[in-house]
């Protein structure tokens, strides 16, 4: 739990001014990238101790490129042994040497800490080429409005609606008119009838009115007798007549055949060589095909049970077919403009944040809840949180012992180390003077991560700066750990903010998931409204 990390520091900052065995100094504090650090271990003992100094390839963030032997200077019945080691970095970046184990007959010692500076090397741009500033390059259209994309999404929708809607209706017409008929026959003679009433050839249109007469036969034959007759010659229909009347043995006289074919060529001069046929003509063909249409009717054998059931079933399947396709039709429809609509939201705002609104996110909800601003602790950090900050029993983890050393002592935290978002807030004062340094604080908290099994840790500090101008110290990096959930290494991002007022210090951590944006922005919502009260308004 984050809040170890606090009694760790707290112990650290204790404790650091009690072992003052080993002196440790360095060169110099900044320098460029990849030039050396000299570091300096010095202790003084008598000549029968036993010193064992650190060793590594790495310190902290730095990469020991050099490890000389102990030099050791007699002074009358002491030794002065002095360990030096070179230390570099090849990224730019504040840095720091963490404390490190010095065992003096058995005994351990702690190095001091120290902050390093590595810069960039700067780049000589006199030998470059110079140029002049380009023109400005105005833009070559308008912005794209974003009220006309949504404008254009809502037409989309509709445009693909009334087509969907169009479509279905025109199946349940085309379904309707199939089965308001019980028979072929029923339908060519009330269609025959619905043409008359029409009155088309009494007012000019006799093209139409023959066309729509012949297309009345020609579909009559094609589902009573099943002949391709819409997409025959009029020779062709009626050879195809001739041929299935002897195959099926049906009655048909040559009158009747004649009968059909004088009026379809007779619709065929009317549409293609633009005859204009007498009334008593066409008259008299209505009345043929009418007469034709019901003879060719009485000719059809009758159908035997087992056809009747075989119709049946087929008419059962077609209709379960119909009635699956209504049904799959506006799915497919409703289907596409969802993913319409996903596809143009990924291309504008993103697949994360598509992904992060519909599934959900921890950090998002968040960022996006109701947020409080509260004060906590003696002298209170007032500051803006997306939940309540819990308070943290520190006596049952310090001890009566530790606990007396601090006037006030008080912790707050929400989550916990490595969950997707964590923050901690405390304030302490001390009962003693007390020398307080801010970077010995804040570089304990660091050593805390190391002592709850994080590697990698990266570390910068630099100064804070409140609003009200309050001056403290900010350190922050990364560290890797293991997840307490899933057990995989995660990579943390981190920030701490120590400030020292009234013989007291406040500290703030925040901790979320590299990668989680919407985490970065809780942390920097959350710093900006960092607000510090001064212990003398309390007492």
């Amino acid at each position: 739990m984050l809040k170890y990390l606090y009694i760790f520091s707290i112990l650290f900052f204790t404790t650091v001014s009690a072992q003052k065995r080993v002196e440790t100094s360095v060169d110099t504090t900044r320098n460029k990238i990849g030039a050396q650090f000299n570091l300096t271990l010095k202790t003084e003992v008598d000549t029968l101790s036993n010193v064992i100094f650190p060793a590594g390839e790495r310190f902290g963030q730095l990469d020991v490129i050099r490890n000389y032997v102990v030099d050791t200077t007699k002074t009358g019945d002491k030794y002065q042994l002095v360990k030096r080691y070179g230390l570099t970095q090849f990224d730019s970046g504040r840095y720091v040497i963490p404390q490190m184990k010095v065992t003096i007959n058995n005994r351990t010692f702690m190095t001091d800490s120290i902050a390093l500076e590595v810069d960039n090397v700067a780049v000589d741009t006199l030998k470059q080429d110079m140029y002049d500033i380009k023109p400005i390059v105005g833009a070559s259209s308008k912005p794209f409005p974003e009220w006309l994309k949504y404008l254009l999404i809502f037409l989309l929708i509709l445009a693909v609606g009334a087509l969907a809607y169009f479509l279905i209706k025109r199946r349940q017409r085309k379904a309707g008119d199939s089965l308001a008929f019980k028979t072929p026959i029923e339908r060519a003679t009330t269609l025959l009838q619905d043409l008359e009433k029409k009155e088309l050839w009494q007012k000019g249109e006799i093209k139409a009115y023959y066309s729509e007469l012949t297309d009345i036969a020609r579909n009559y034959i094609e589902e009573a007798i099943h002949i391709p007759a819409m997409e025959s010659t009029t020779s062709e229909l009626v050879a195809g007549l001739r041929a299935v009347s002897q195959q099926k043995k049906m009655p048909v006289s040559q009158e009747t055949l004649a009968n059909l074919e004088k009026v379809l060529m007779q619709a065929d001069l009317v549409k293609f060589a633009k005859s204009k046929p007498l009334d008593y003509e066409i008259a008299e063909d209505r009345n043929r095909i009418e007469k034709t249409i019901i003879t060719l009717d009485k000719s059809i054998p009758e159908v035997v049970e087992e056809d009747v059931e075989e119709k049946e079933a087929l008419l059962r399947k077609k209709m379960r077919k119909e009635r699956m396709v209504r049904i799959l039709v506006p799915t497919g429809i409703v289907f596409i403009l969802l993913l319409g609509t996903l596809a143009y939201f990924i291309a504008t705002q993103g697949f994360t944040y598509v992904k992060d609104t519909i599934v959900g996110h921890p950090t998002k909800e968040l960022m996006e809840g109701e947020w409080v601003y509260s004060e906590y602790g003696h002298p209170a950090i007032a500051l803006e949180t997306p939940r309540v900050l819990k308070r943290e029993p520190a006596e049952k983890h310090l001890g009566k012992d530790m606990m007396s050393m601090f006037k006030h002592f008080q912790m707050f935290s929400y989550g916990s180390l490595l969950e997707n978002f964590t923050v901690m807030v405390s304030t302490m004062s001390f009962k003693a003077e007390t020398e307080i340094d801010l970077q010995k604080v804040a570089g304990g908290i660091v050593q805390g991560f190391e002592a709850q099994g994080a590697q990698n840790i990266l570390v910068k500090q630099e100064e804070f700066n409140t609003a009200e101008g309050v001056t403290g110290v900010k350190a922050y990096g990364s560290l890797t750990a293991n997840h307490p959930a899933t057990g995989k290494r995660t990579k943390m991002v981190y920030q701490v903010l120590a400030f020292g007022q009234d013989n007291g210090v406040q500290q703030i951590i925040v901790m979320y998931e590299e990668g989680d944006l919407y985490g970065k922005e809780v942390m920097n919502r959350i710093l900006n409204s960092v607000e510090l009260k001064k212990l003398s308004n309390y007492e």
